[in-house]
């Protein structure tokens, strides 16, 4: 433990969580003023009335002041505002999807367990190649079927050119697709890519297969619209030009599929460099846009007939591709399963590992019912003559209106479980609000809620991949069979097509309200925030990845300070901002002397470090990892939590339980002392800090927040101060006592 000097000063560095934030409430003050950053990642620090950089306000550590400099460091401009990052809530499916590969239990068993990892990365990857064929073919059945095949029909100077006019709308929202996938984050600091695996986030890299798959995806795009042009992949619709235009878009399409599957193994892809990107990329093109001029348009308002077969293959496909990865994922989480077999349950990954069969599962499936929702809705609004969409659409919009009805049971249940008063409280609530028995009666239900949330969240996810999947099931067994709708299950298509279009029509007013205010563009950031940390893996459609630049700017602007003499940082992340605070800890603590380790301390704050990362990522934020980033750094990780929040909970404890009145439970090490009251009430437990919520107060001299706060305004409670001095490794002497804070 280094012993605090007179030239000893803090800075404490804060990372946001998600849904964005102002500068001003991150460093926690009026005005905020940029110190340092490229504009897009930003630091900034207080300012005085003169718009200066402020100092911030000082700890009490060892009967004295110790000087404390707040900064913060804004990565909301990565994922919130204008119309490029609104747009990706569009891409939701190819999200998920990516997210899906991270989910991948760790590789275990030896060279079976590898060859068996490989595989299943080679299957999401091949999801996501048919994902992006399926966008592309929903796309074309809106522009290519619908408006040019059958609408432009009645317009007599304009039928010699359906086919150019409905392919060309296509290939431009390819080309928008392809743009989208090469946009990267410009790094200020480029920092070697961590050597160790034994901390969180380590493995979290930029892959340099990524430039491969982009034009990987926007070739097999390309090509599928050119087989829907001429007959779908079944068999030619005309001999001549057309037969040679399906030939050449079905070996095109084979051969992205091979090359996407052959990036997925060793080496770094340069043979699929440039050149034979470009080549492949501009021979797709070329044979789309052939398609466009020999495609054989039907005579009359009819449908296209290439449009039924294609979407079809490539849902069986998707279909297939799911199934397979799901039951080959089952012997990889049970190879992977002694590593958390002697974790305490509520440590374990979900589902033994397999959350990533469930989740890569609603991706197909929102990708199909959104395509299929854009679809409805064009028809729908073109009433003025009768327009044909696929058979299968049918069925697609039976399954949703099924999901929706289930999802209105499932909830209607949620809420009388929330609802209903239980027996046992939790058993923190009473020694928190021991003198305050109102404010333990409000945080009760607060309580409950976020519990049930924190605890069958994985359930919920799985329940609605289960249903949905057993409706497609039903549905393409209907279709193929050609079986009619039942009488009771009438009503369920127009079910699902009122909620498809809403879906669809939401999702576009999103985008359109992002274009004129930025600012609205933060309702998409949970989802944005949480899909975007993960670099492209499987997906190359999917936004850039934050991580990649927030991590290393963060860690390079900790060594800065780390280089004047008697500074010690903190690291303090709330939310998503905690995964980030703790990666850049990590590679910080890989990377630095010990001398300077020991200057670095971490607080975490509404973080999901415990019920969530490790549990949905096993390989890549593991428990093992979280106890090592805590060994290395020596009781300078702290964790502010609240029962009441939904989306944090905590750290670096579990299994805890009340006896005699004090609070015990587990933490890193094993077995921990009993839980000590802090002078602001709160109940500190190894690392972590259970914080009263509604606070106690108002305290004078402090800002102060009444009601409960769940998730929101950490800094606001007294306890964050004594947090950041512990992780800074001050010594404290105990201040005021709860009672003389009231006073």
């Amino acid at each position: 433990m280094l012993i605090p000097g007179p030239d000893t000063r803090v800075v404490e560095l804060r990372v946001h969580g998600v849904m964005g934030t102002t500068p001003e409430a991150l460093v926690d003050a009026v005005v905020a003023v940029d110190v340092a950053g490229d504009g897009v990642g930003r630091v900034v620090r207080p300012a005085d009335r003169l718009r200066r950089p402020a100092p911030g306000p000082v700890l009490q550590a060892g009967g004295r002041p110790v000087p404390r400099t707040v900064e913060g460091y804004v990565w909301s401009g990565m994922t919130s505002g204008g119309l490029a990052k609104a747009a990706w809530a569009l891409l939701l499916p190819f999200a998920l999807a990516n997210v899906a590969h991270w989910m991948l239990p760790p590789v275990s068993g030896g060279r079976p367990g590898a060859a068996l990892n490989w595989l299943l990365r080679a299957m999401i990857r091949i999801v996501g190649l048919a994902l992006t064929m399926l966008l592309i073919s929903q796309v074309a059945v809106v522009s290519l079927d619908l408006l040019a095949a059958q609408w432009l029909d009645q317009f007599e100077p304009l039928r010699p050119w359906r086919g150019p006019l409905g392919v060309l709308p296509v290939v431009v929202v390819i080309g928008v697709l392809h743009q989208l996938s090469s946009v990267d984050w410009r790094v200020a600091v480029h920092a070697a890519a961590p050597h160790g695996h034994l901390l969180p986030g380590s493995r979290v890299i930029a892959d340099p297969d990524a430039p491969g798959l982009h034009a990987l995806h926007a070739t097999a795009g390309l090509a599928i619209v050119a087989l829907m042009a001429v007959g779908g992949p079944l068999h030619p619709a005309a001999p001549g030009v057309a037969s040679g235009v399906w030939l050449a878009a079905l070996a095109i399409i084979g051969l992205s599929v091979v090359i996407t599957v052959l990036l997925n193994g060793p080496g770094d892809g340069r043979w699929f460099g440039k050149l034979p990107r470009r080549a492949l990329t501009v021979l797709s093109g070329l044979v789309a846009l052939t398609s466009a001029a020999v495609a054989p348009m039907p005579d009359g308002p009819h449908h296209l007939p290439g449009t039924d077969p294609t979407i079809e293959v490539v849902a069986a496909v998707l279909a297939l591709t799911c199934i397979a990865f799901a039951v080959l994922l089952i012997p990889s989480a049970l190879l992977a399963r002694s590593r958390w077999a002697a974790l305490a349950p509520k440590l374990r990954p979900w589902a033994g590992g397999w959350m990533a069969a469930p989740v890569l599962v609603i991706a197909c499936l929102l990708g199909g019912g959104f395509g299929a929702g854009i679809g409805i809705t064009v028809q729908q609004s073109l009433r003025t003559m009768p327009l044909q969409l696929p058979d299968g659409y049918r069925y697609v919009t039976m399954l949703w209106g099924a999901g929706a009805v289930l999802a209105a049971l499932v909830g209607l249940v949620a809420a009388l479980v929330v609802l209903v008063p239980r027996q046992r409280p939790p058993v923190e609530l009473g020694l928190l609000h021991e003198d305050c028995p109102q404010d333990a009666k409000r945080a009760t239900k607060a309580w409950r809620r976020a519990r049930l949330q924190r605890n069958h969240l994985h359930r919920m996810i799985m329940g609605a991949a289960a249903v949905l999947s057993i409706g497609a099931v039903l549905s393409f067994t209907m279709q193929v069979r050609r079986v009619p709708l039942p009488d009771w299950a009438q009503p369920l298509p127009v079910i699902g097509v009122t909620g498809l279009g809403a879906l669809a029509i939401a999702l576009l007013r999103v985008v359109y309200l992002a274009t004129q205010r930025p600012d609205t563009a933060r309702h998409l950031g949970v989802l944005a925030d949480l899909a975007c940390f993960w670099p492209r893996e499987a997906h190359p459609v999917v936004p850039p990845c934050y991580a990649l630049k927030v991590v290393p700017e963060v860690v390079a602007r900790v060594i800065e300070h780390l280089a004047q003499p008697g500074t010690r940082v903190v690291l303090t992340g709330h939310s998503q901002g905690s995964l980030l605070a703790a990666v850049a800890a990590a590679r910080l603590v890989e990377s630095l002397p010990k001398a300077d380790r020991e200057r670095i301390g971490l607080v975490t704050a509404g973080s999901p470090l415990q019920w969530a990362y490790p549990r949905a990522f096993p390989a890549i934020v593991p428990h093992s990892s979280l106890v090592e980033l805590s060994s290395k750094l020596d009781g300078r990780w702290r964790a502010l939590c609240r029962g009441t929040d939904p989306l944090g909970g905590a750290v670096t404890t579990w299994n805890r339980q009340v006896f005699h009145g004090q609070l015990l439970g587990v933490g890193f090490d094993g077995p921990l002392p009993a839980a000590e009251r802090s002078g602001t009430g709160a109940l500190v437990l190894g690392g972590d800090h259970w914080l009263p919520d509604p606070q106690h107060g108002p305290i004078s001299g402090r800002r102060w927040h009444p009601g409960v706060l769940q998730h929101r305004d950490y800094l606001s409670d007294p306890e964050w101060d004594r947090a950041v001095a512990l992780a800074a490794g001050l010594d404290l002497t105990e201040g005021p006592r709860f009672g003389e804070f009231m006073r």
